[in-house]
């Protein structure tokens, strides 16, 4: 195969990140990706499973998985230019991500606070895929005011007894793991009584129950924990410690999907530019303009996600740029999808499915999905109290606990 008028190169992914030009490492990333695509997804949704999982350790195993991760944990250790660039051609081959949320999430908080034993433990299984993380922060009465949380931990000997209720947990019905935040001090402690866990889903107690969502999936579920044995060798941190560590992967939860996901927007804008002009749309007015603005805005998330990683790589944390990238995302993601099903008129209320669906219904699914975009990792309106507050120094929120 030859690509750009050279003969295609294979190279392993730890020597790509060390050559010298960025478009040369561009076309090392590019033809890894062409040589080794898995092709379009299977519909059974175990088959699909197994694709994706195919693919992760394909990308693992040639070295090319994690590019914001330190070579000692299975990553490239990319510079933050050559992160961008693996970004955006990552975005343009139209390939699967990491299962789950533990890659961007869990990840760099196990790094940060856990232990070298942890470390070997849980990383490298992440980062291929062979294990699948999810998160179980949000209760049924402890959303967006997570400290009320309820589910609890108690000490017994050399493990812990957990019992309670997680709920919106994405992608639990298809993982092995789940992190999790639970209560080891009494039910008044709040943040202070908080322990971050690591809980194998095969446990015994654990039951999951996948939750319907408007667009017909279920990547949500509920988790209940039964009297579940967890040992304390999974404790990551102290006990009680778990609030800080927390905040830490609520950053990283915000700034994981900021370069992935400025790229991924990119790309589908452009998408929406290229059917627009086909349906002959580009020359309503009113269209040129919302477009516009959309191009704008990919534009800003584009250089917030570029300042959040740069805080990341250079202070450990994504500062507060974090909050405010997100919270342009979610409505970000709301837009473009309103903008396209007004775009296609009655044509964009067909769904997925139907032989007549513009471009499989992708347009409508996309817009019931995003409905969630303005609640998921804390509502708008929490990070608006937590940019007020904690970054503009405004007067606190009264009506919030303390």
């Amino acid at each position: 195969m030859r690509i750009n008028g050279t003969t295609e190169p294979t190279v392993h992914g730890s020597a790509a990140a060390d050559v010298e030009s960025d478009d040369e490492f561009r076309e090392i990333v590019r033809a890894f990706l062409t040589r080794n695509h898995p092709g379009p997804p299977p519909h059974a949704r175990d088959e699909k499973l197994e694709w994706q999982k195919s693919w992760l350790a394909t990308l693992f195993d040639g070295g090319f998985a994690g590019p914001n991760w330190p070579r000692e944990h299975g990553g490239m250790g990319l510079s933050f230019p050559r992160q961008l660039v693996y970004q955006e051609e990552y975005a343009r081959a139209k390939v699967p991500g990491p299962l789950g949320n533990g890659v961007g999430i869990a990840a760099p908080t196990i790094m940060k606070y856990g232990t070298d034993e942890q470390r070997r433990r849980f990383l490298a299984p992440m980062l291929r895929g062979d294990r699948v993380w999810c998160q179980g922060f949000s209760e049924p009465e402890a959303g967006s005011d997570l400290p009320s949380l309820r589910t609890t931990a108690r000490r017994v000997g050399d493990e812990y007894v957990v019992t309670g209720q997680k709920v919106w947990t994405s992608h639990a019905d298809h993982s092995d793991v789940i992190y999790a935040l639970v209560r080891t001090g009494d039910a008044a402690s709040r943040q202070r009584g908080i322990t971050y866990l690591v809980v194998d889903l095969e446990t015994p107690g654990v039951t999951v129950r996948p939750l319907a969502d408007l667009a017909g999936g279920t990547t949500f579920s509920e988790v209940f924990f039964e009297d579940v044995r967890v040992p304390v060798a999974n404790r990551l941190g102290e006990e009680n410690g778990g609030w800080r560590i927390a905040r830490t992967s609520l950053g990283n939860e915000r700034a994981a999907s900021a370069l992935k996901s400025s790229a991924m927007y990119r790309r589908v804008l452009d998408e929406l530019l290229a059917l627009a002009r086909e349906r002959g749309a580009t020359d309503d007015p009113l269209v040129r303009d919302r477009l516009t603005d959309l191009e704008i805005r990919v534009r800003i998330l584009q250089y917030g996600a570029e300042r959040t990683s740069a805080s990341i790589i250079h202070t450990g944390e994504p500062g507060p740029s974090a909050s405010g990238a997100r919270m342009q995302l979610a409505k970000f993601e709301q837009d473009i999808h309103e903008v396209a099903v007004d775009l296609l008129g009655a044509d964009g209320l067909i769904t997925k499915g139907s032989p007549e669906a513009v471009q499989r219904g992708r347009w409508l699914t996309g817009f019931l999905r995003t409905r969630a975009s303005t609640i998921g990792t804390g509502t708008t309106e929490i990070q608006r109290n937590t940019l007020a507050e904690q970054v503009l120094g405004l007067p606190r929120d009264p009506s919030m606990p303390s």
